[in-house]
């Protein structure tokens, strides 16, 4: 009998090279790998192996991440099914990572493929082979643990040295053999930015003086050589250069400063100037943030990570208020998120509920205080709010859920009454200020009469006023008001438009919801 001719195996060779040094060699560690995968593929060619044409080399790339133009195209070549096994020169060529270990061994499970590694010999569609796998590639995630400890260990030390170990270089500077030297046509600008701030007092301000006098950015040259170059300064860079303390020759590390071993660009003088005003300007911002109505203000921001900033519309005398996104306020409209701007109160009021519910919570603590202790940031999606908590919250223990999907619809129907209306401080006129506490005062005297059984019903008090039951019923809620709100409308702060029917229409039971509708958060 004629023996049987064993069935064709297609092999792939993957090889892999962490760093580019001496990939430009003749023969190099790639050109290593191959060979040797070559050879053992040759040895076994009794069982049908057969080395395809195809290539699949990566130089210069970590095994930390599957994200390889190579190993994308082999996986594609398996995907296709025009690949029988795969051969490398050990595992840790084609991951370092034991989760992604896991999911290319599912993915070589459904296609039939196996998995050969030349210096340990082991077929992954045994159970014995994939132990030794996983082991295997424990060590190598062990290993790859040890080098980043040691990095990170290096960069410290040379940080306490002052020494620059890469990464942006500062405007001002430039990258000359891997040490900074100064940018002679650079160093105007930097000094110009500086004093400006504090001719300005305001990084926004300080951003749009820049755009109208043409300044732009300096292109920003990559590594691969692409350079890429901003529109123009942005608020957060702006922030960052001012505080940089690279510019008077320091360098920080895990909030220690060290001296740098490069030559400063900036009188200290004037740098702890801008230091100085950049505390105040923070102190300013924190209690007029505390001030504002607005009790989301620095936890919203928009499903493409933009803040969203207070602000209002003013319609018939009466104050809308909305959280816009700051990519549409920045005329960055392409840049905004699906939504980039929605009505505060409602959102305010999904999110104090969600809250509020989730801690089951009816102390008296200011929904404004209860946010900030809880919420750590609220995304605004089409169809939801997403509320991240704060892991240092109260009751967030280590079974708690660290996020909050609360059903959202950016349209809702506007209802009557001061729900849209909070806050436009100092607008009321005398004659509604007056109007609404007679109306007030009216209702309180009614539900006086009331409970000291003078009047038995609201027919009684109608009758004896000459009034409507209707009209009489409708005025009630009045007398159940936050004494907070009956102070703002005594002090004339009540937003404008605001009227009796207006105010008295839909008012909630508690006095917290109340004064969220009111703006008083």
């Amino acid at each position: 009998m004629k023996p049987v001719a064993p069935k064709p195996r297609r092999c792939a060779i993957y090889t892999r090279k962490s760093t580019e040094h001496n990939l430009d060699l003749a023969f190099n560690s790639l050109d290593a790998q191959r060979e040797a995968c070559e050879a053992y593929i040759k040895s076994q060619a009794h069982e049908g192996w057969r080395l395809i044409s195809d290539k699949f080399d990566d130089g210069g790339l970590s095994g930390a991440s599957l994200e390889r133009p190579a190993l994308q195209a082999l996986l594609e070549q398996i995907r296709s099914k025009k690949i029988d096994i795969i051969v490398v020169y050990k595992v840790d060529r084609l991951t370092r990572s034991l989760a992604d270990f896991a999911k290319l061994v599912e993915l070589f499970d459904a296609h039939d493929v196996s998995f050969v590694s030349v210096t340990q010999s082991f077929n992954t569609t045994s159970s014995m082979g994939r132990l030794t796998l996983n082991v295997l590639l424990s060590f190598a995630q062990f290993e790859r643990e040890v080098i980043g400890e040691r990095v990170r260990d290096k960069i410290a030390a040379s940080k306490h040295k002052g020494i620059w170990v890469g990464g942006p270089v500062p405007l001002g500077y430039r990258s000359i053999g891997k040490k900074l030297e100064v940018a002679p046509e650079d160093t105007a600008l930097v000094r110009k930015i500086f004093a400006d701030y504090l001719r300005l007092g305001s990084i926004g301000e300080l951003a749009a003086a820049l755009e109208q006098e043409g300044v732009r950015p300096r292109p920003r040259v990559l590594a691969n050589g692409t350079a890429v170059a901003a529109e123009r300064f942005m608020v957060g860079p702006l922030a960052h250069l001012l505080k940089n303390r690279f510019y008077v020759g320091e360098v920080v590390y895990k909030g220690e400063v060290h001296k740098g071993e490069h030559e400063p660009i900036l009188d200290r003088v004037l740098f702890e100037a801008v230091q100085e005003k950049l505390a105040e300007r923070a102190v300013a911002r924190k209690l007029s943030r505390s001030r504002s109505p607005s009790m989301l203000m620095g936890l919203i921001f928009d499903d493409r990570g933009n803040p969203m900033s207070p602000s209002h519309a003013n319609k018939k005398g009466v104050r809308y208020r909305y959280y816009v996104s700051h990519a549409l306020l920045q005329n960055r409209k392409a840049n905004s998120g699906s939504i980039a701007r929605v009505p505060a109160p409602e959102v305010e009021a999904l999110v104090c509920k969600a809250m509020r519910q989730r801690e089951q919570s009816d102390s008296k603590i200011p929904d404004r205080e209860f946010l900030q202790r809880h919420v750590e940031r609220v995304t605004v999606h089409p169809k939801e709010l997403r509320i991240m908590l704060r892991s240092d919250a109260d009751g967030a223990g280590a079974g708690a859920p660290t996020c909050l999907s609360v059903p959202f619809a950016p349209n809702l129907p506007r209802q009557k009454g001061i729900t849209h209306a909070p806050a436009d401080q100092g607008t009321m006129n005398s004659e509604t200020r007056d109007a609404l506490l007679r109306a007030i005062a009216r209702a309180r005297g009614w539900l006086d009469s009331i409970l000291s059984g003078n009047a038995i019903s609201f027919d009684a008090i109608a009758a004896a006023e000459n009034l409507a039951e209707r009209h009489v019923r409708f005025l009630m809620p009045l007398a159940f008001l936050s004494p907070h709100i009956v102070a703002s409308i005594a002090d004339g702060a009540g937003p404008a438009g605001l009227t009796v029917s207006g105010l008295a229409r839909s008012l909630p039971h508690k006095w917290t919801d109340q004064q969220r509708m009111f703006g008083l958060g």
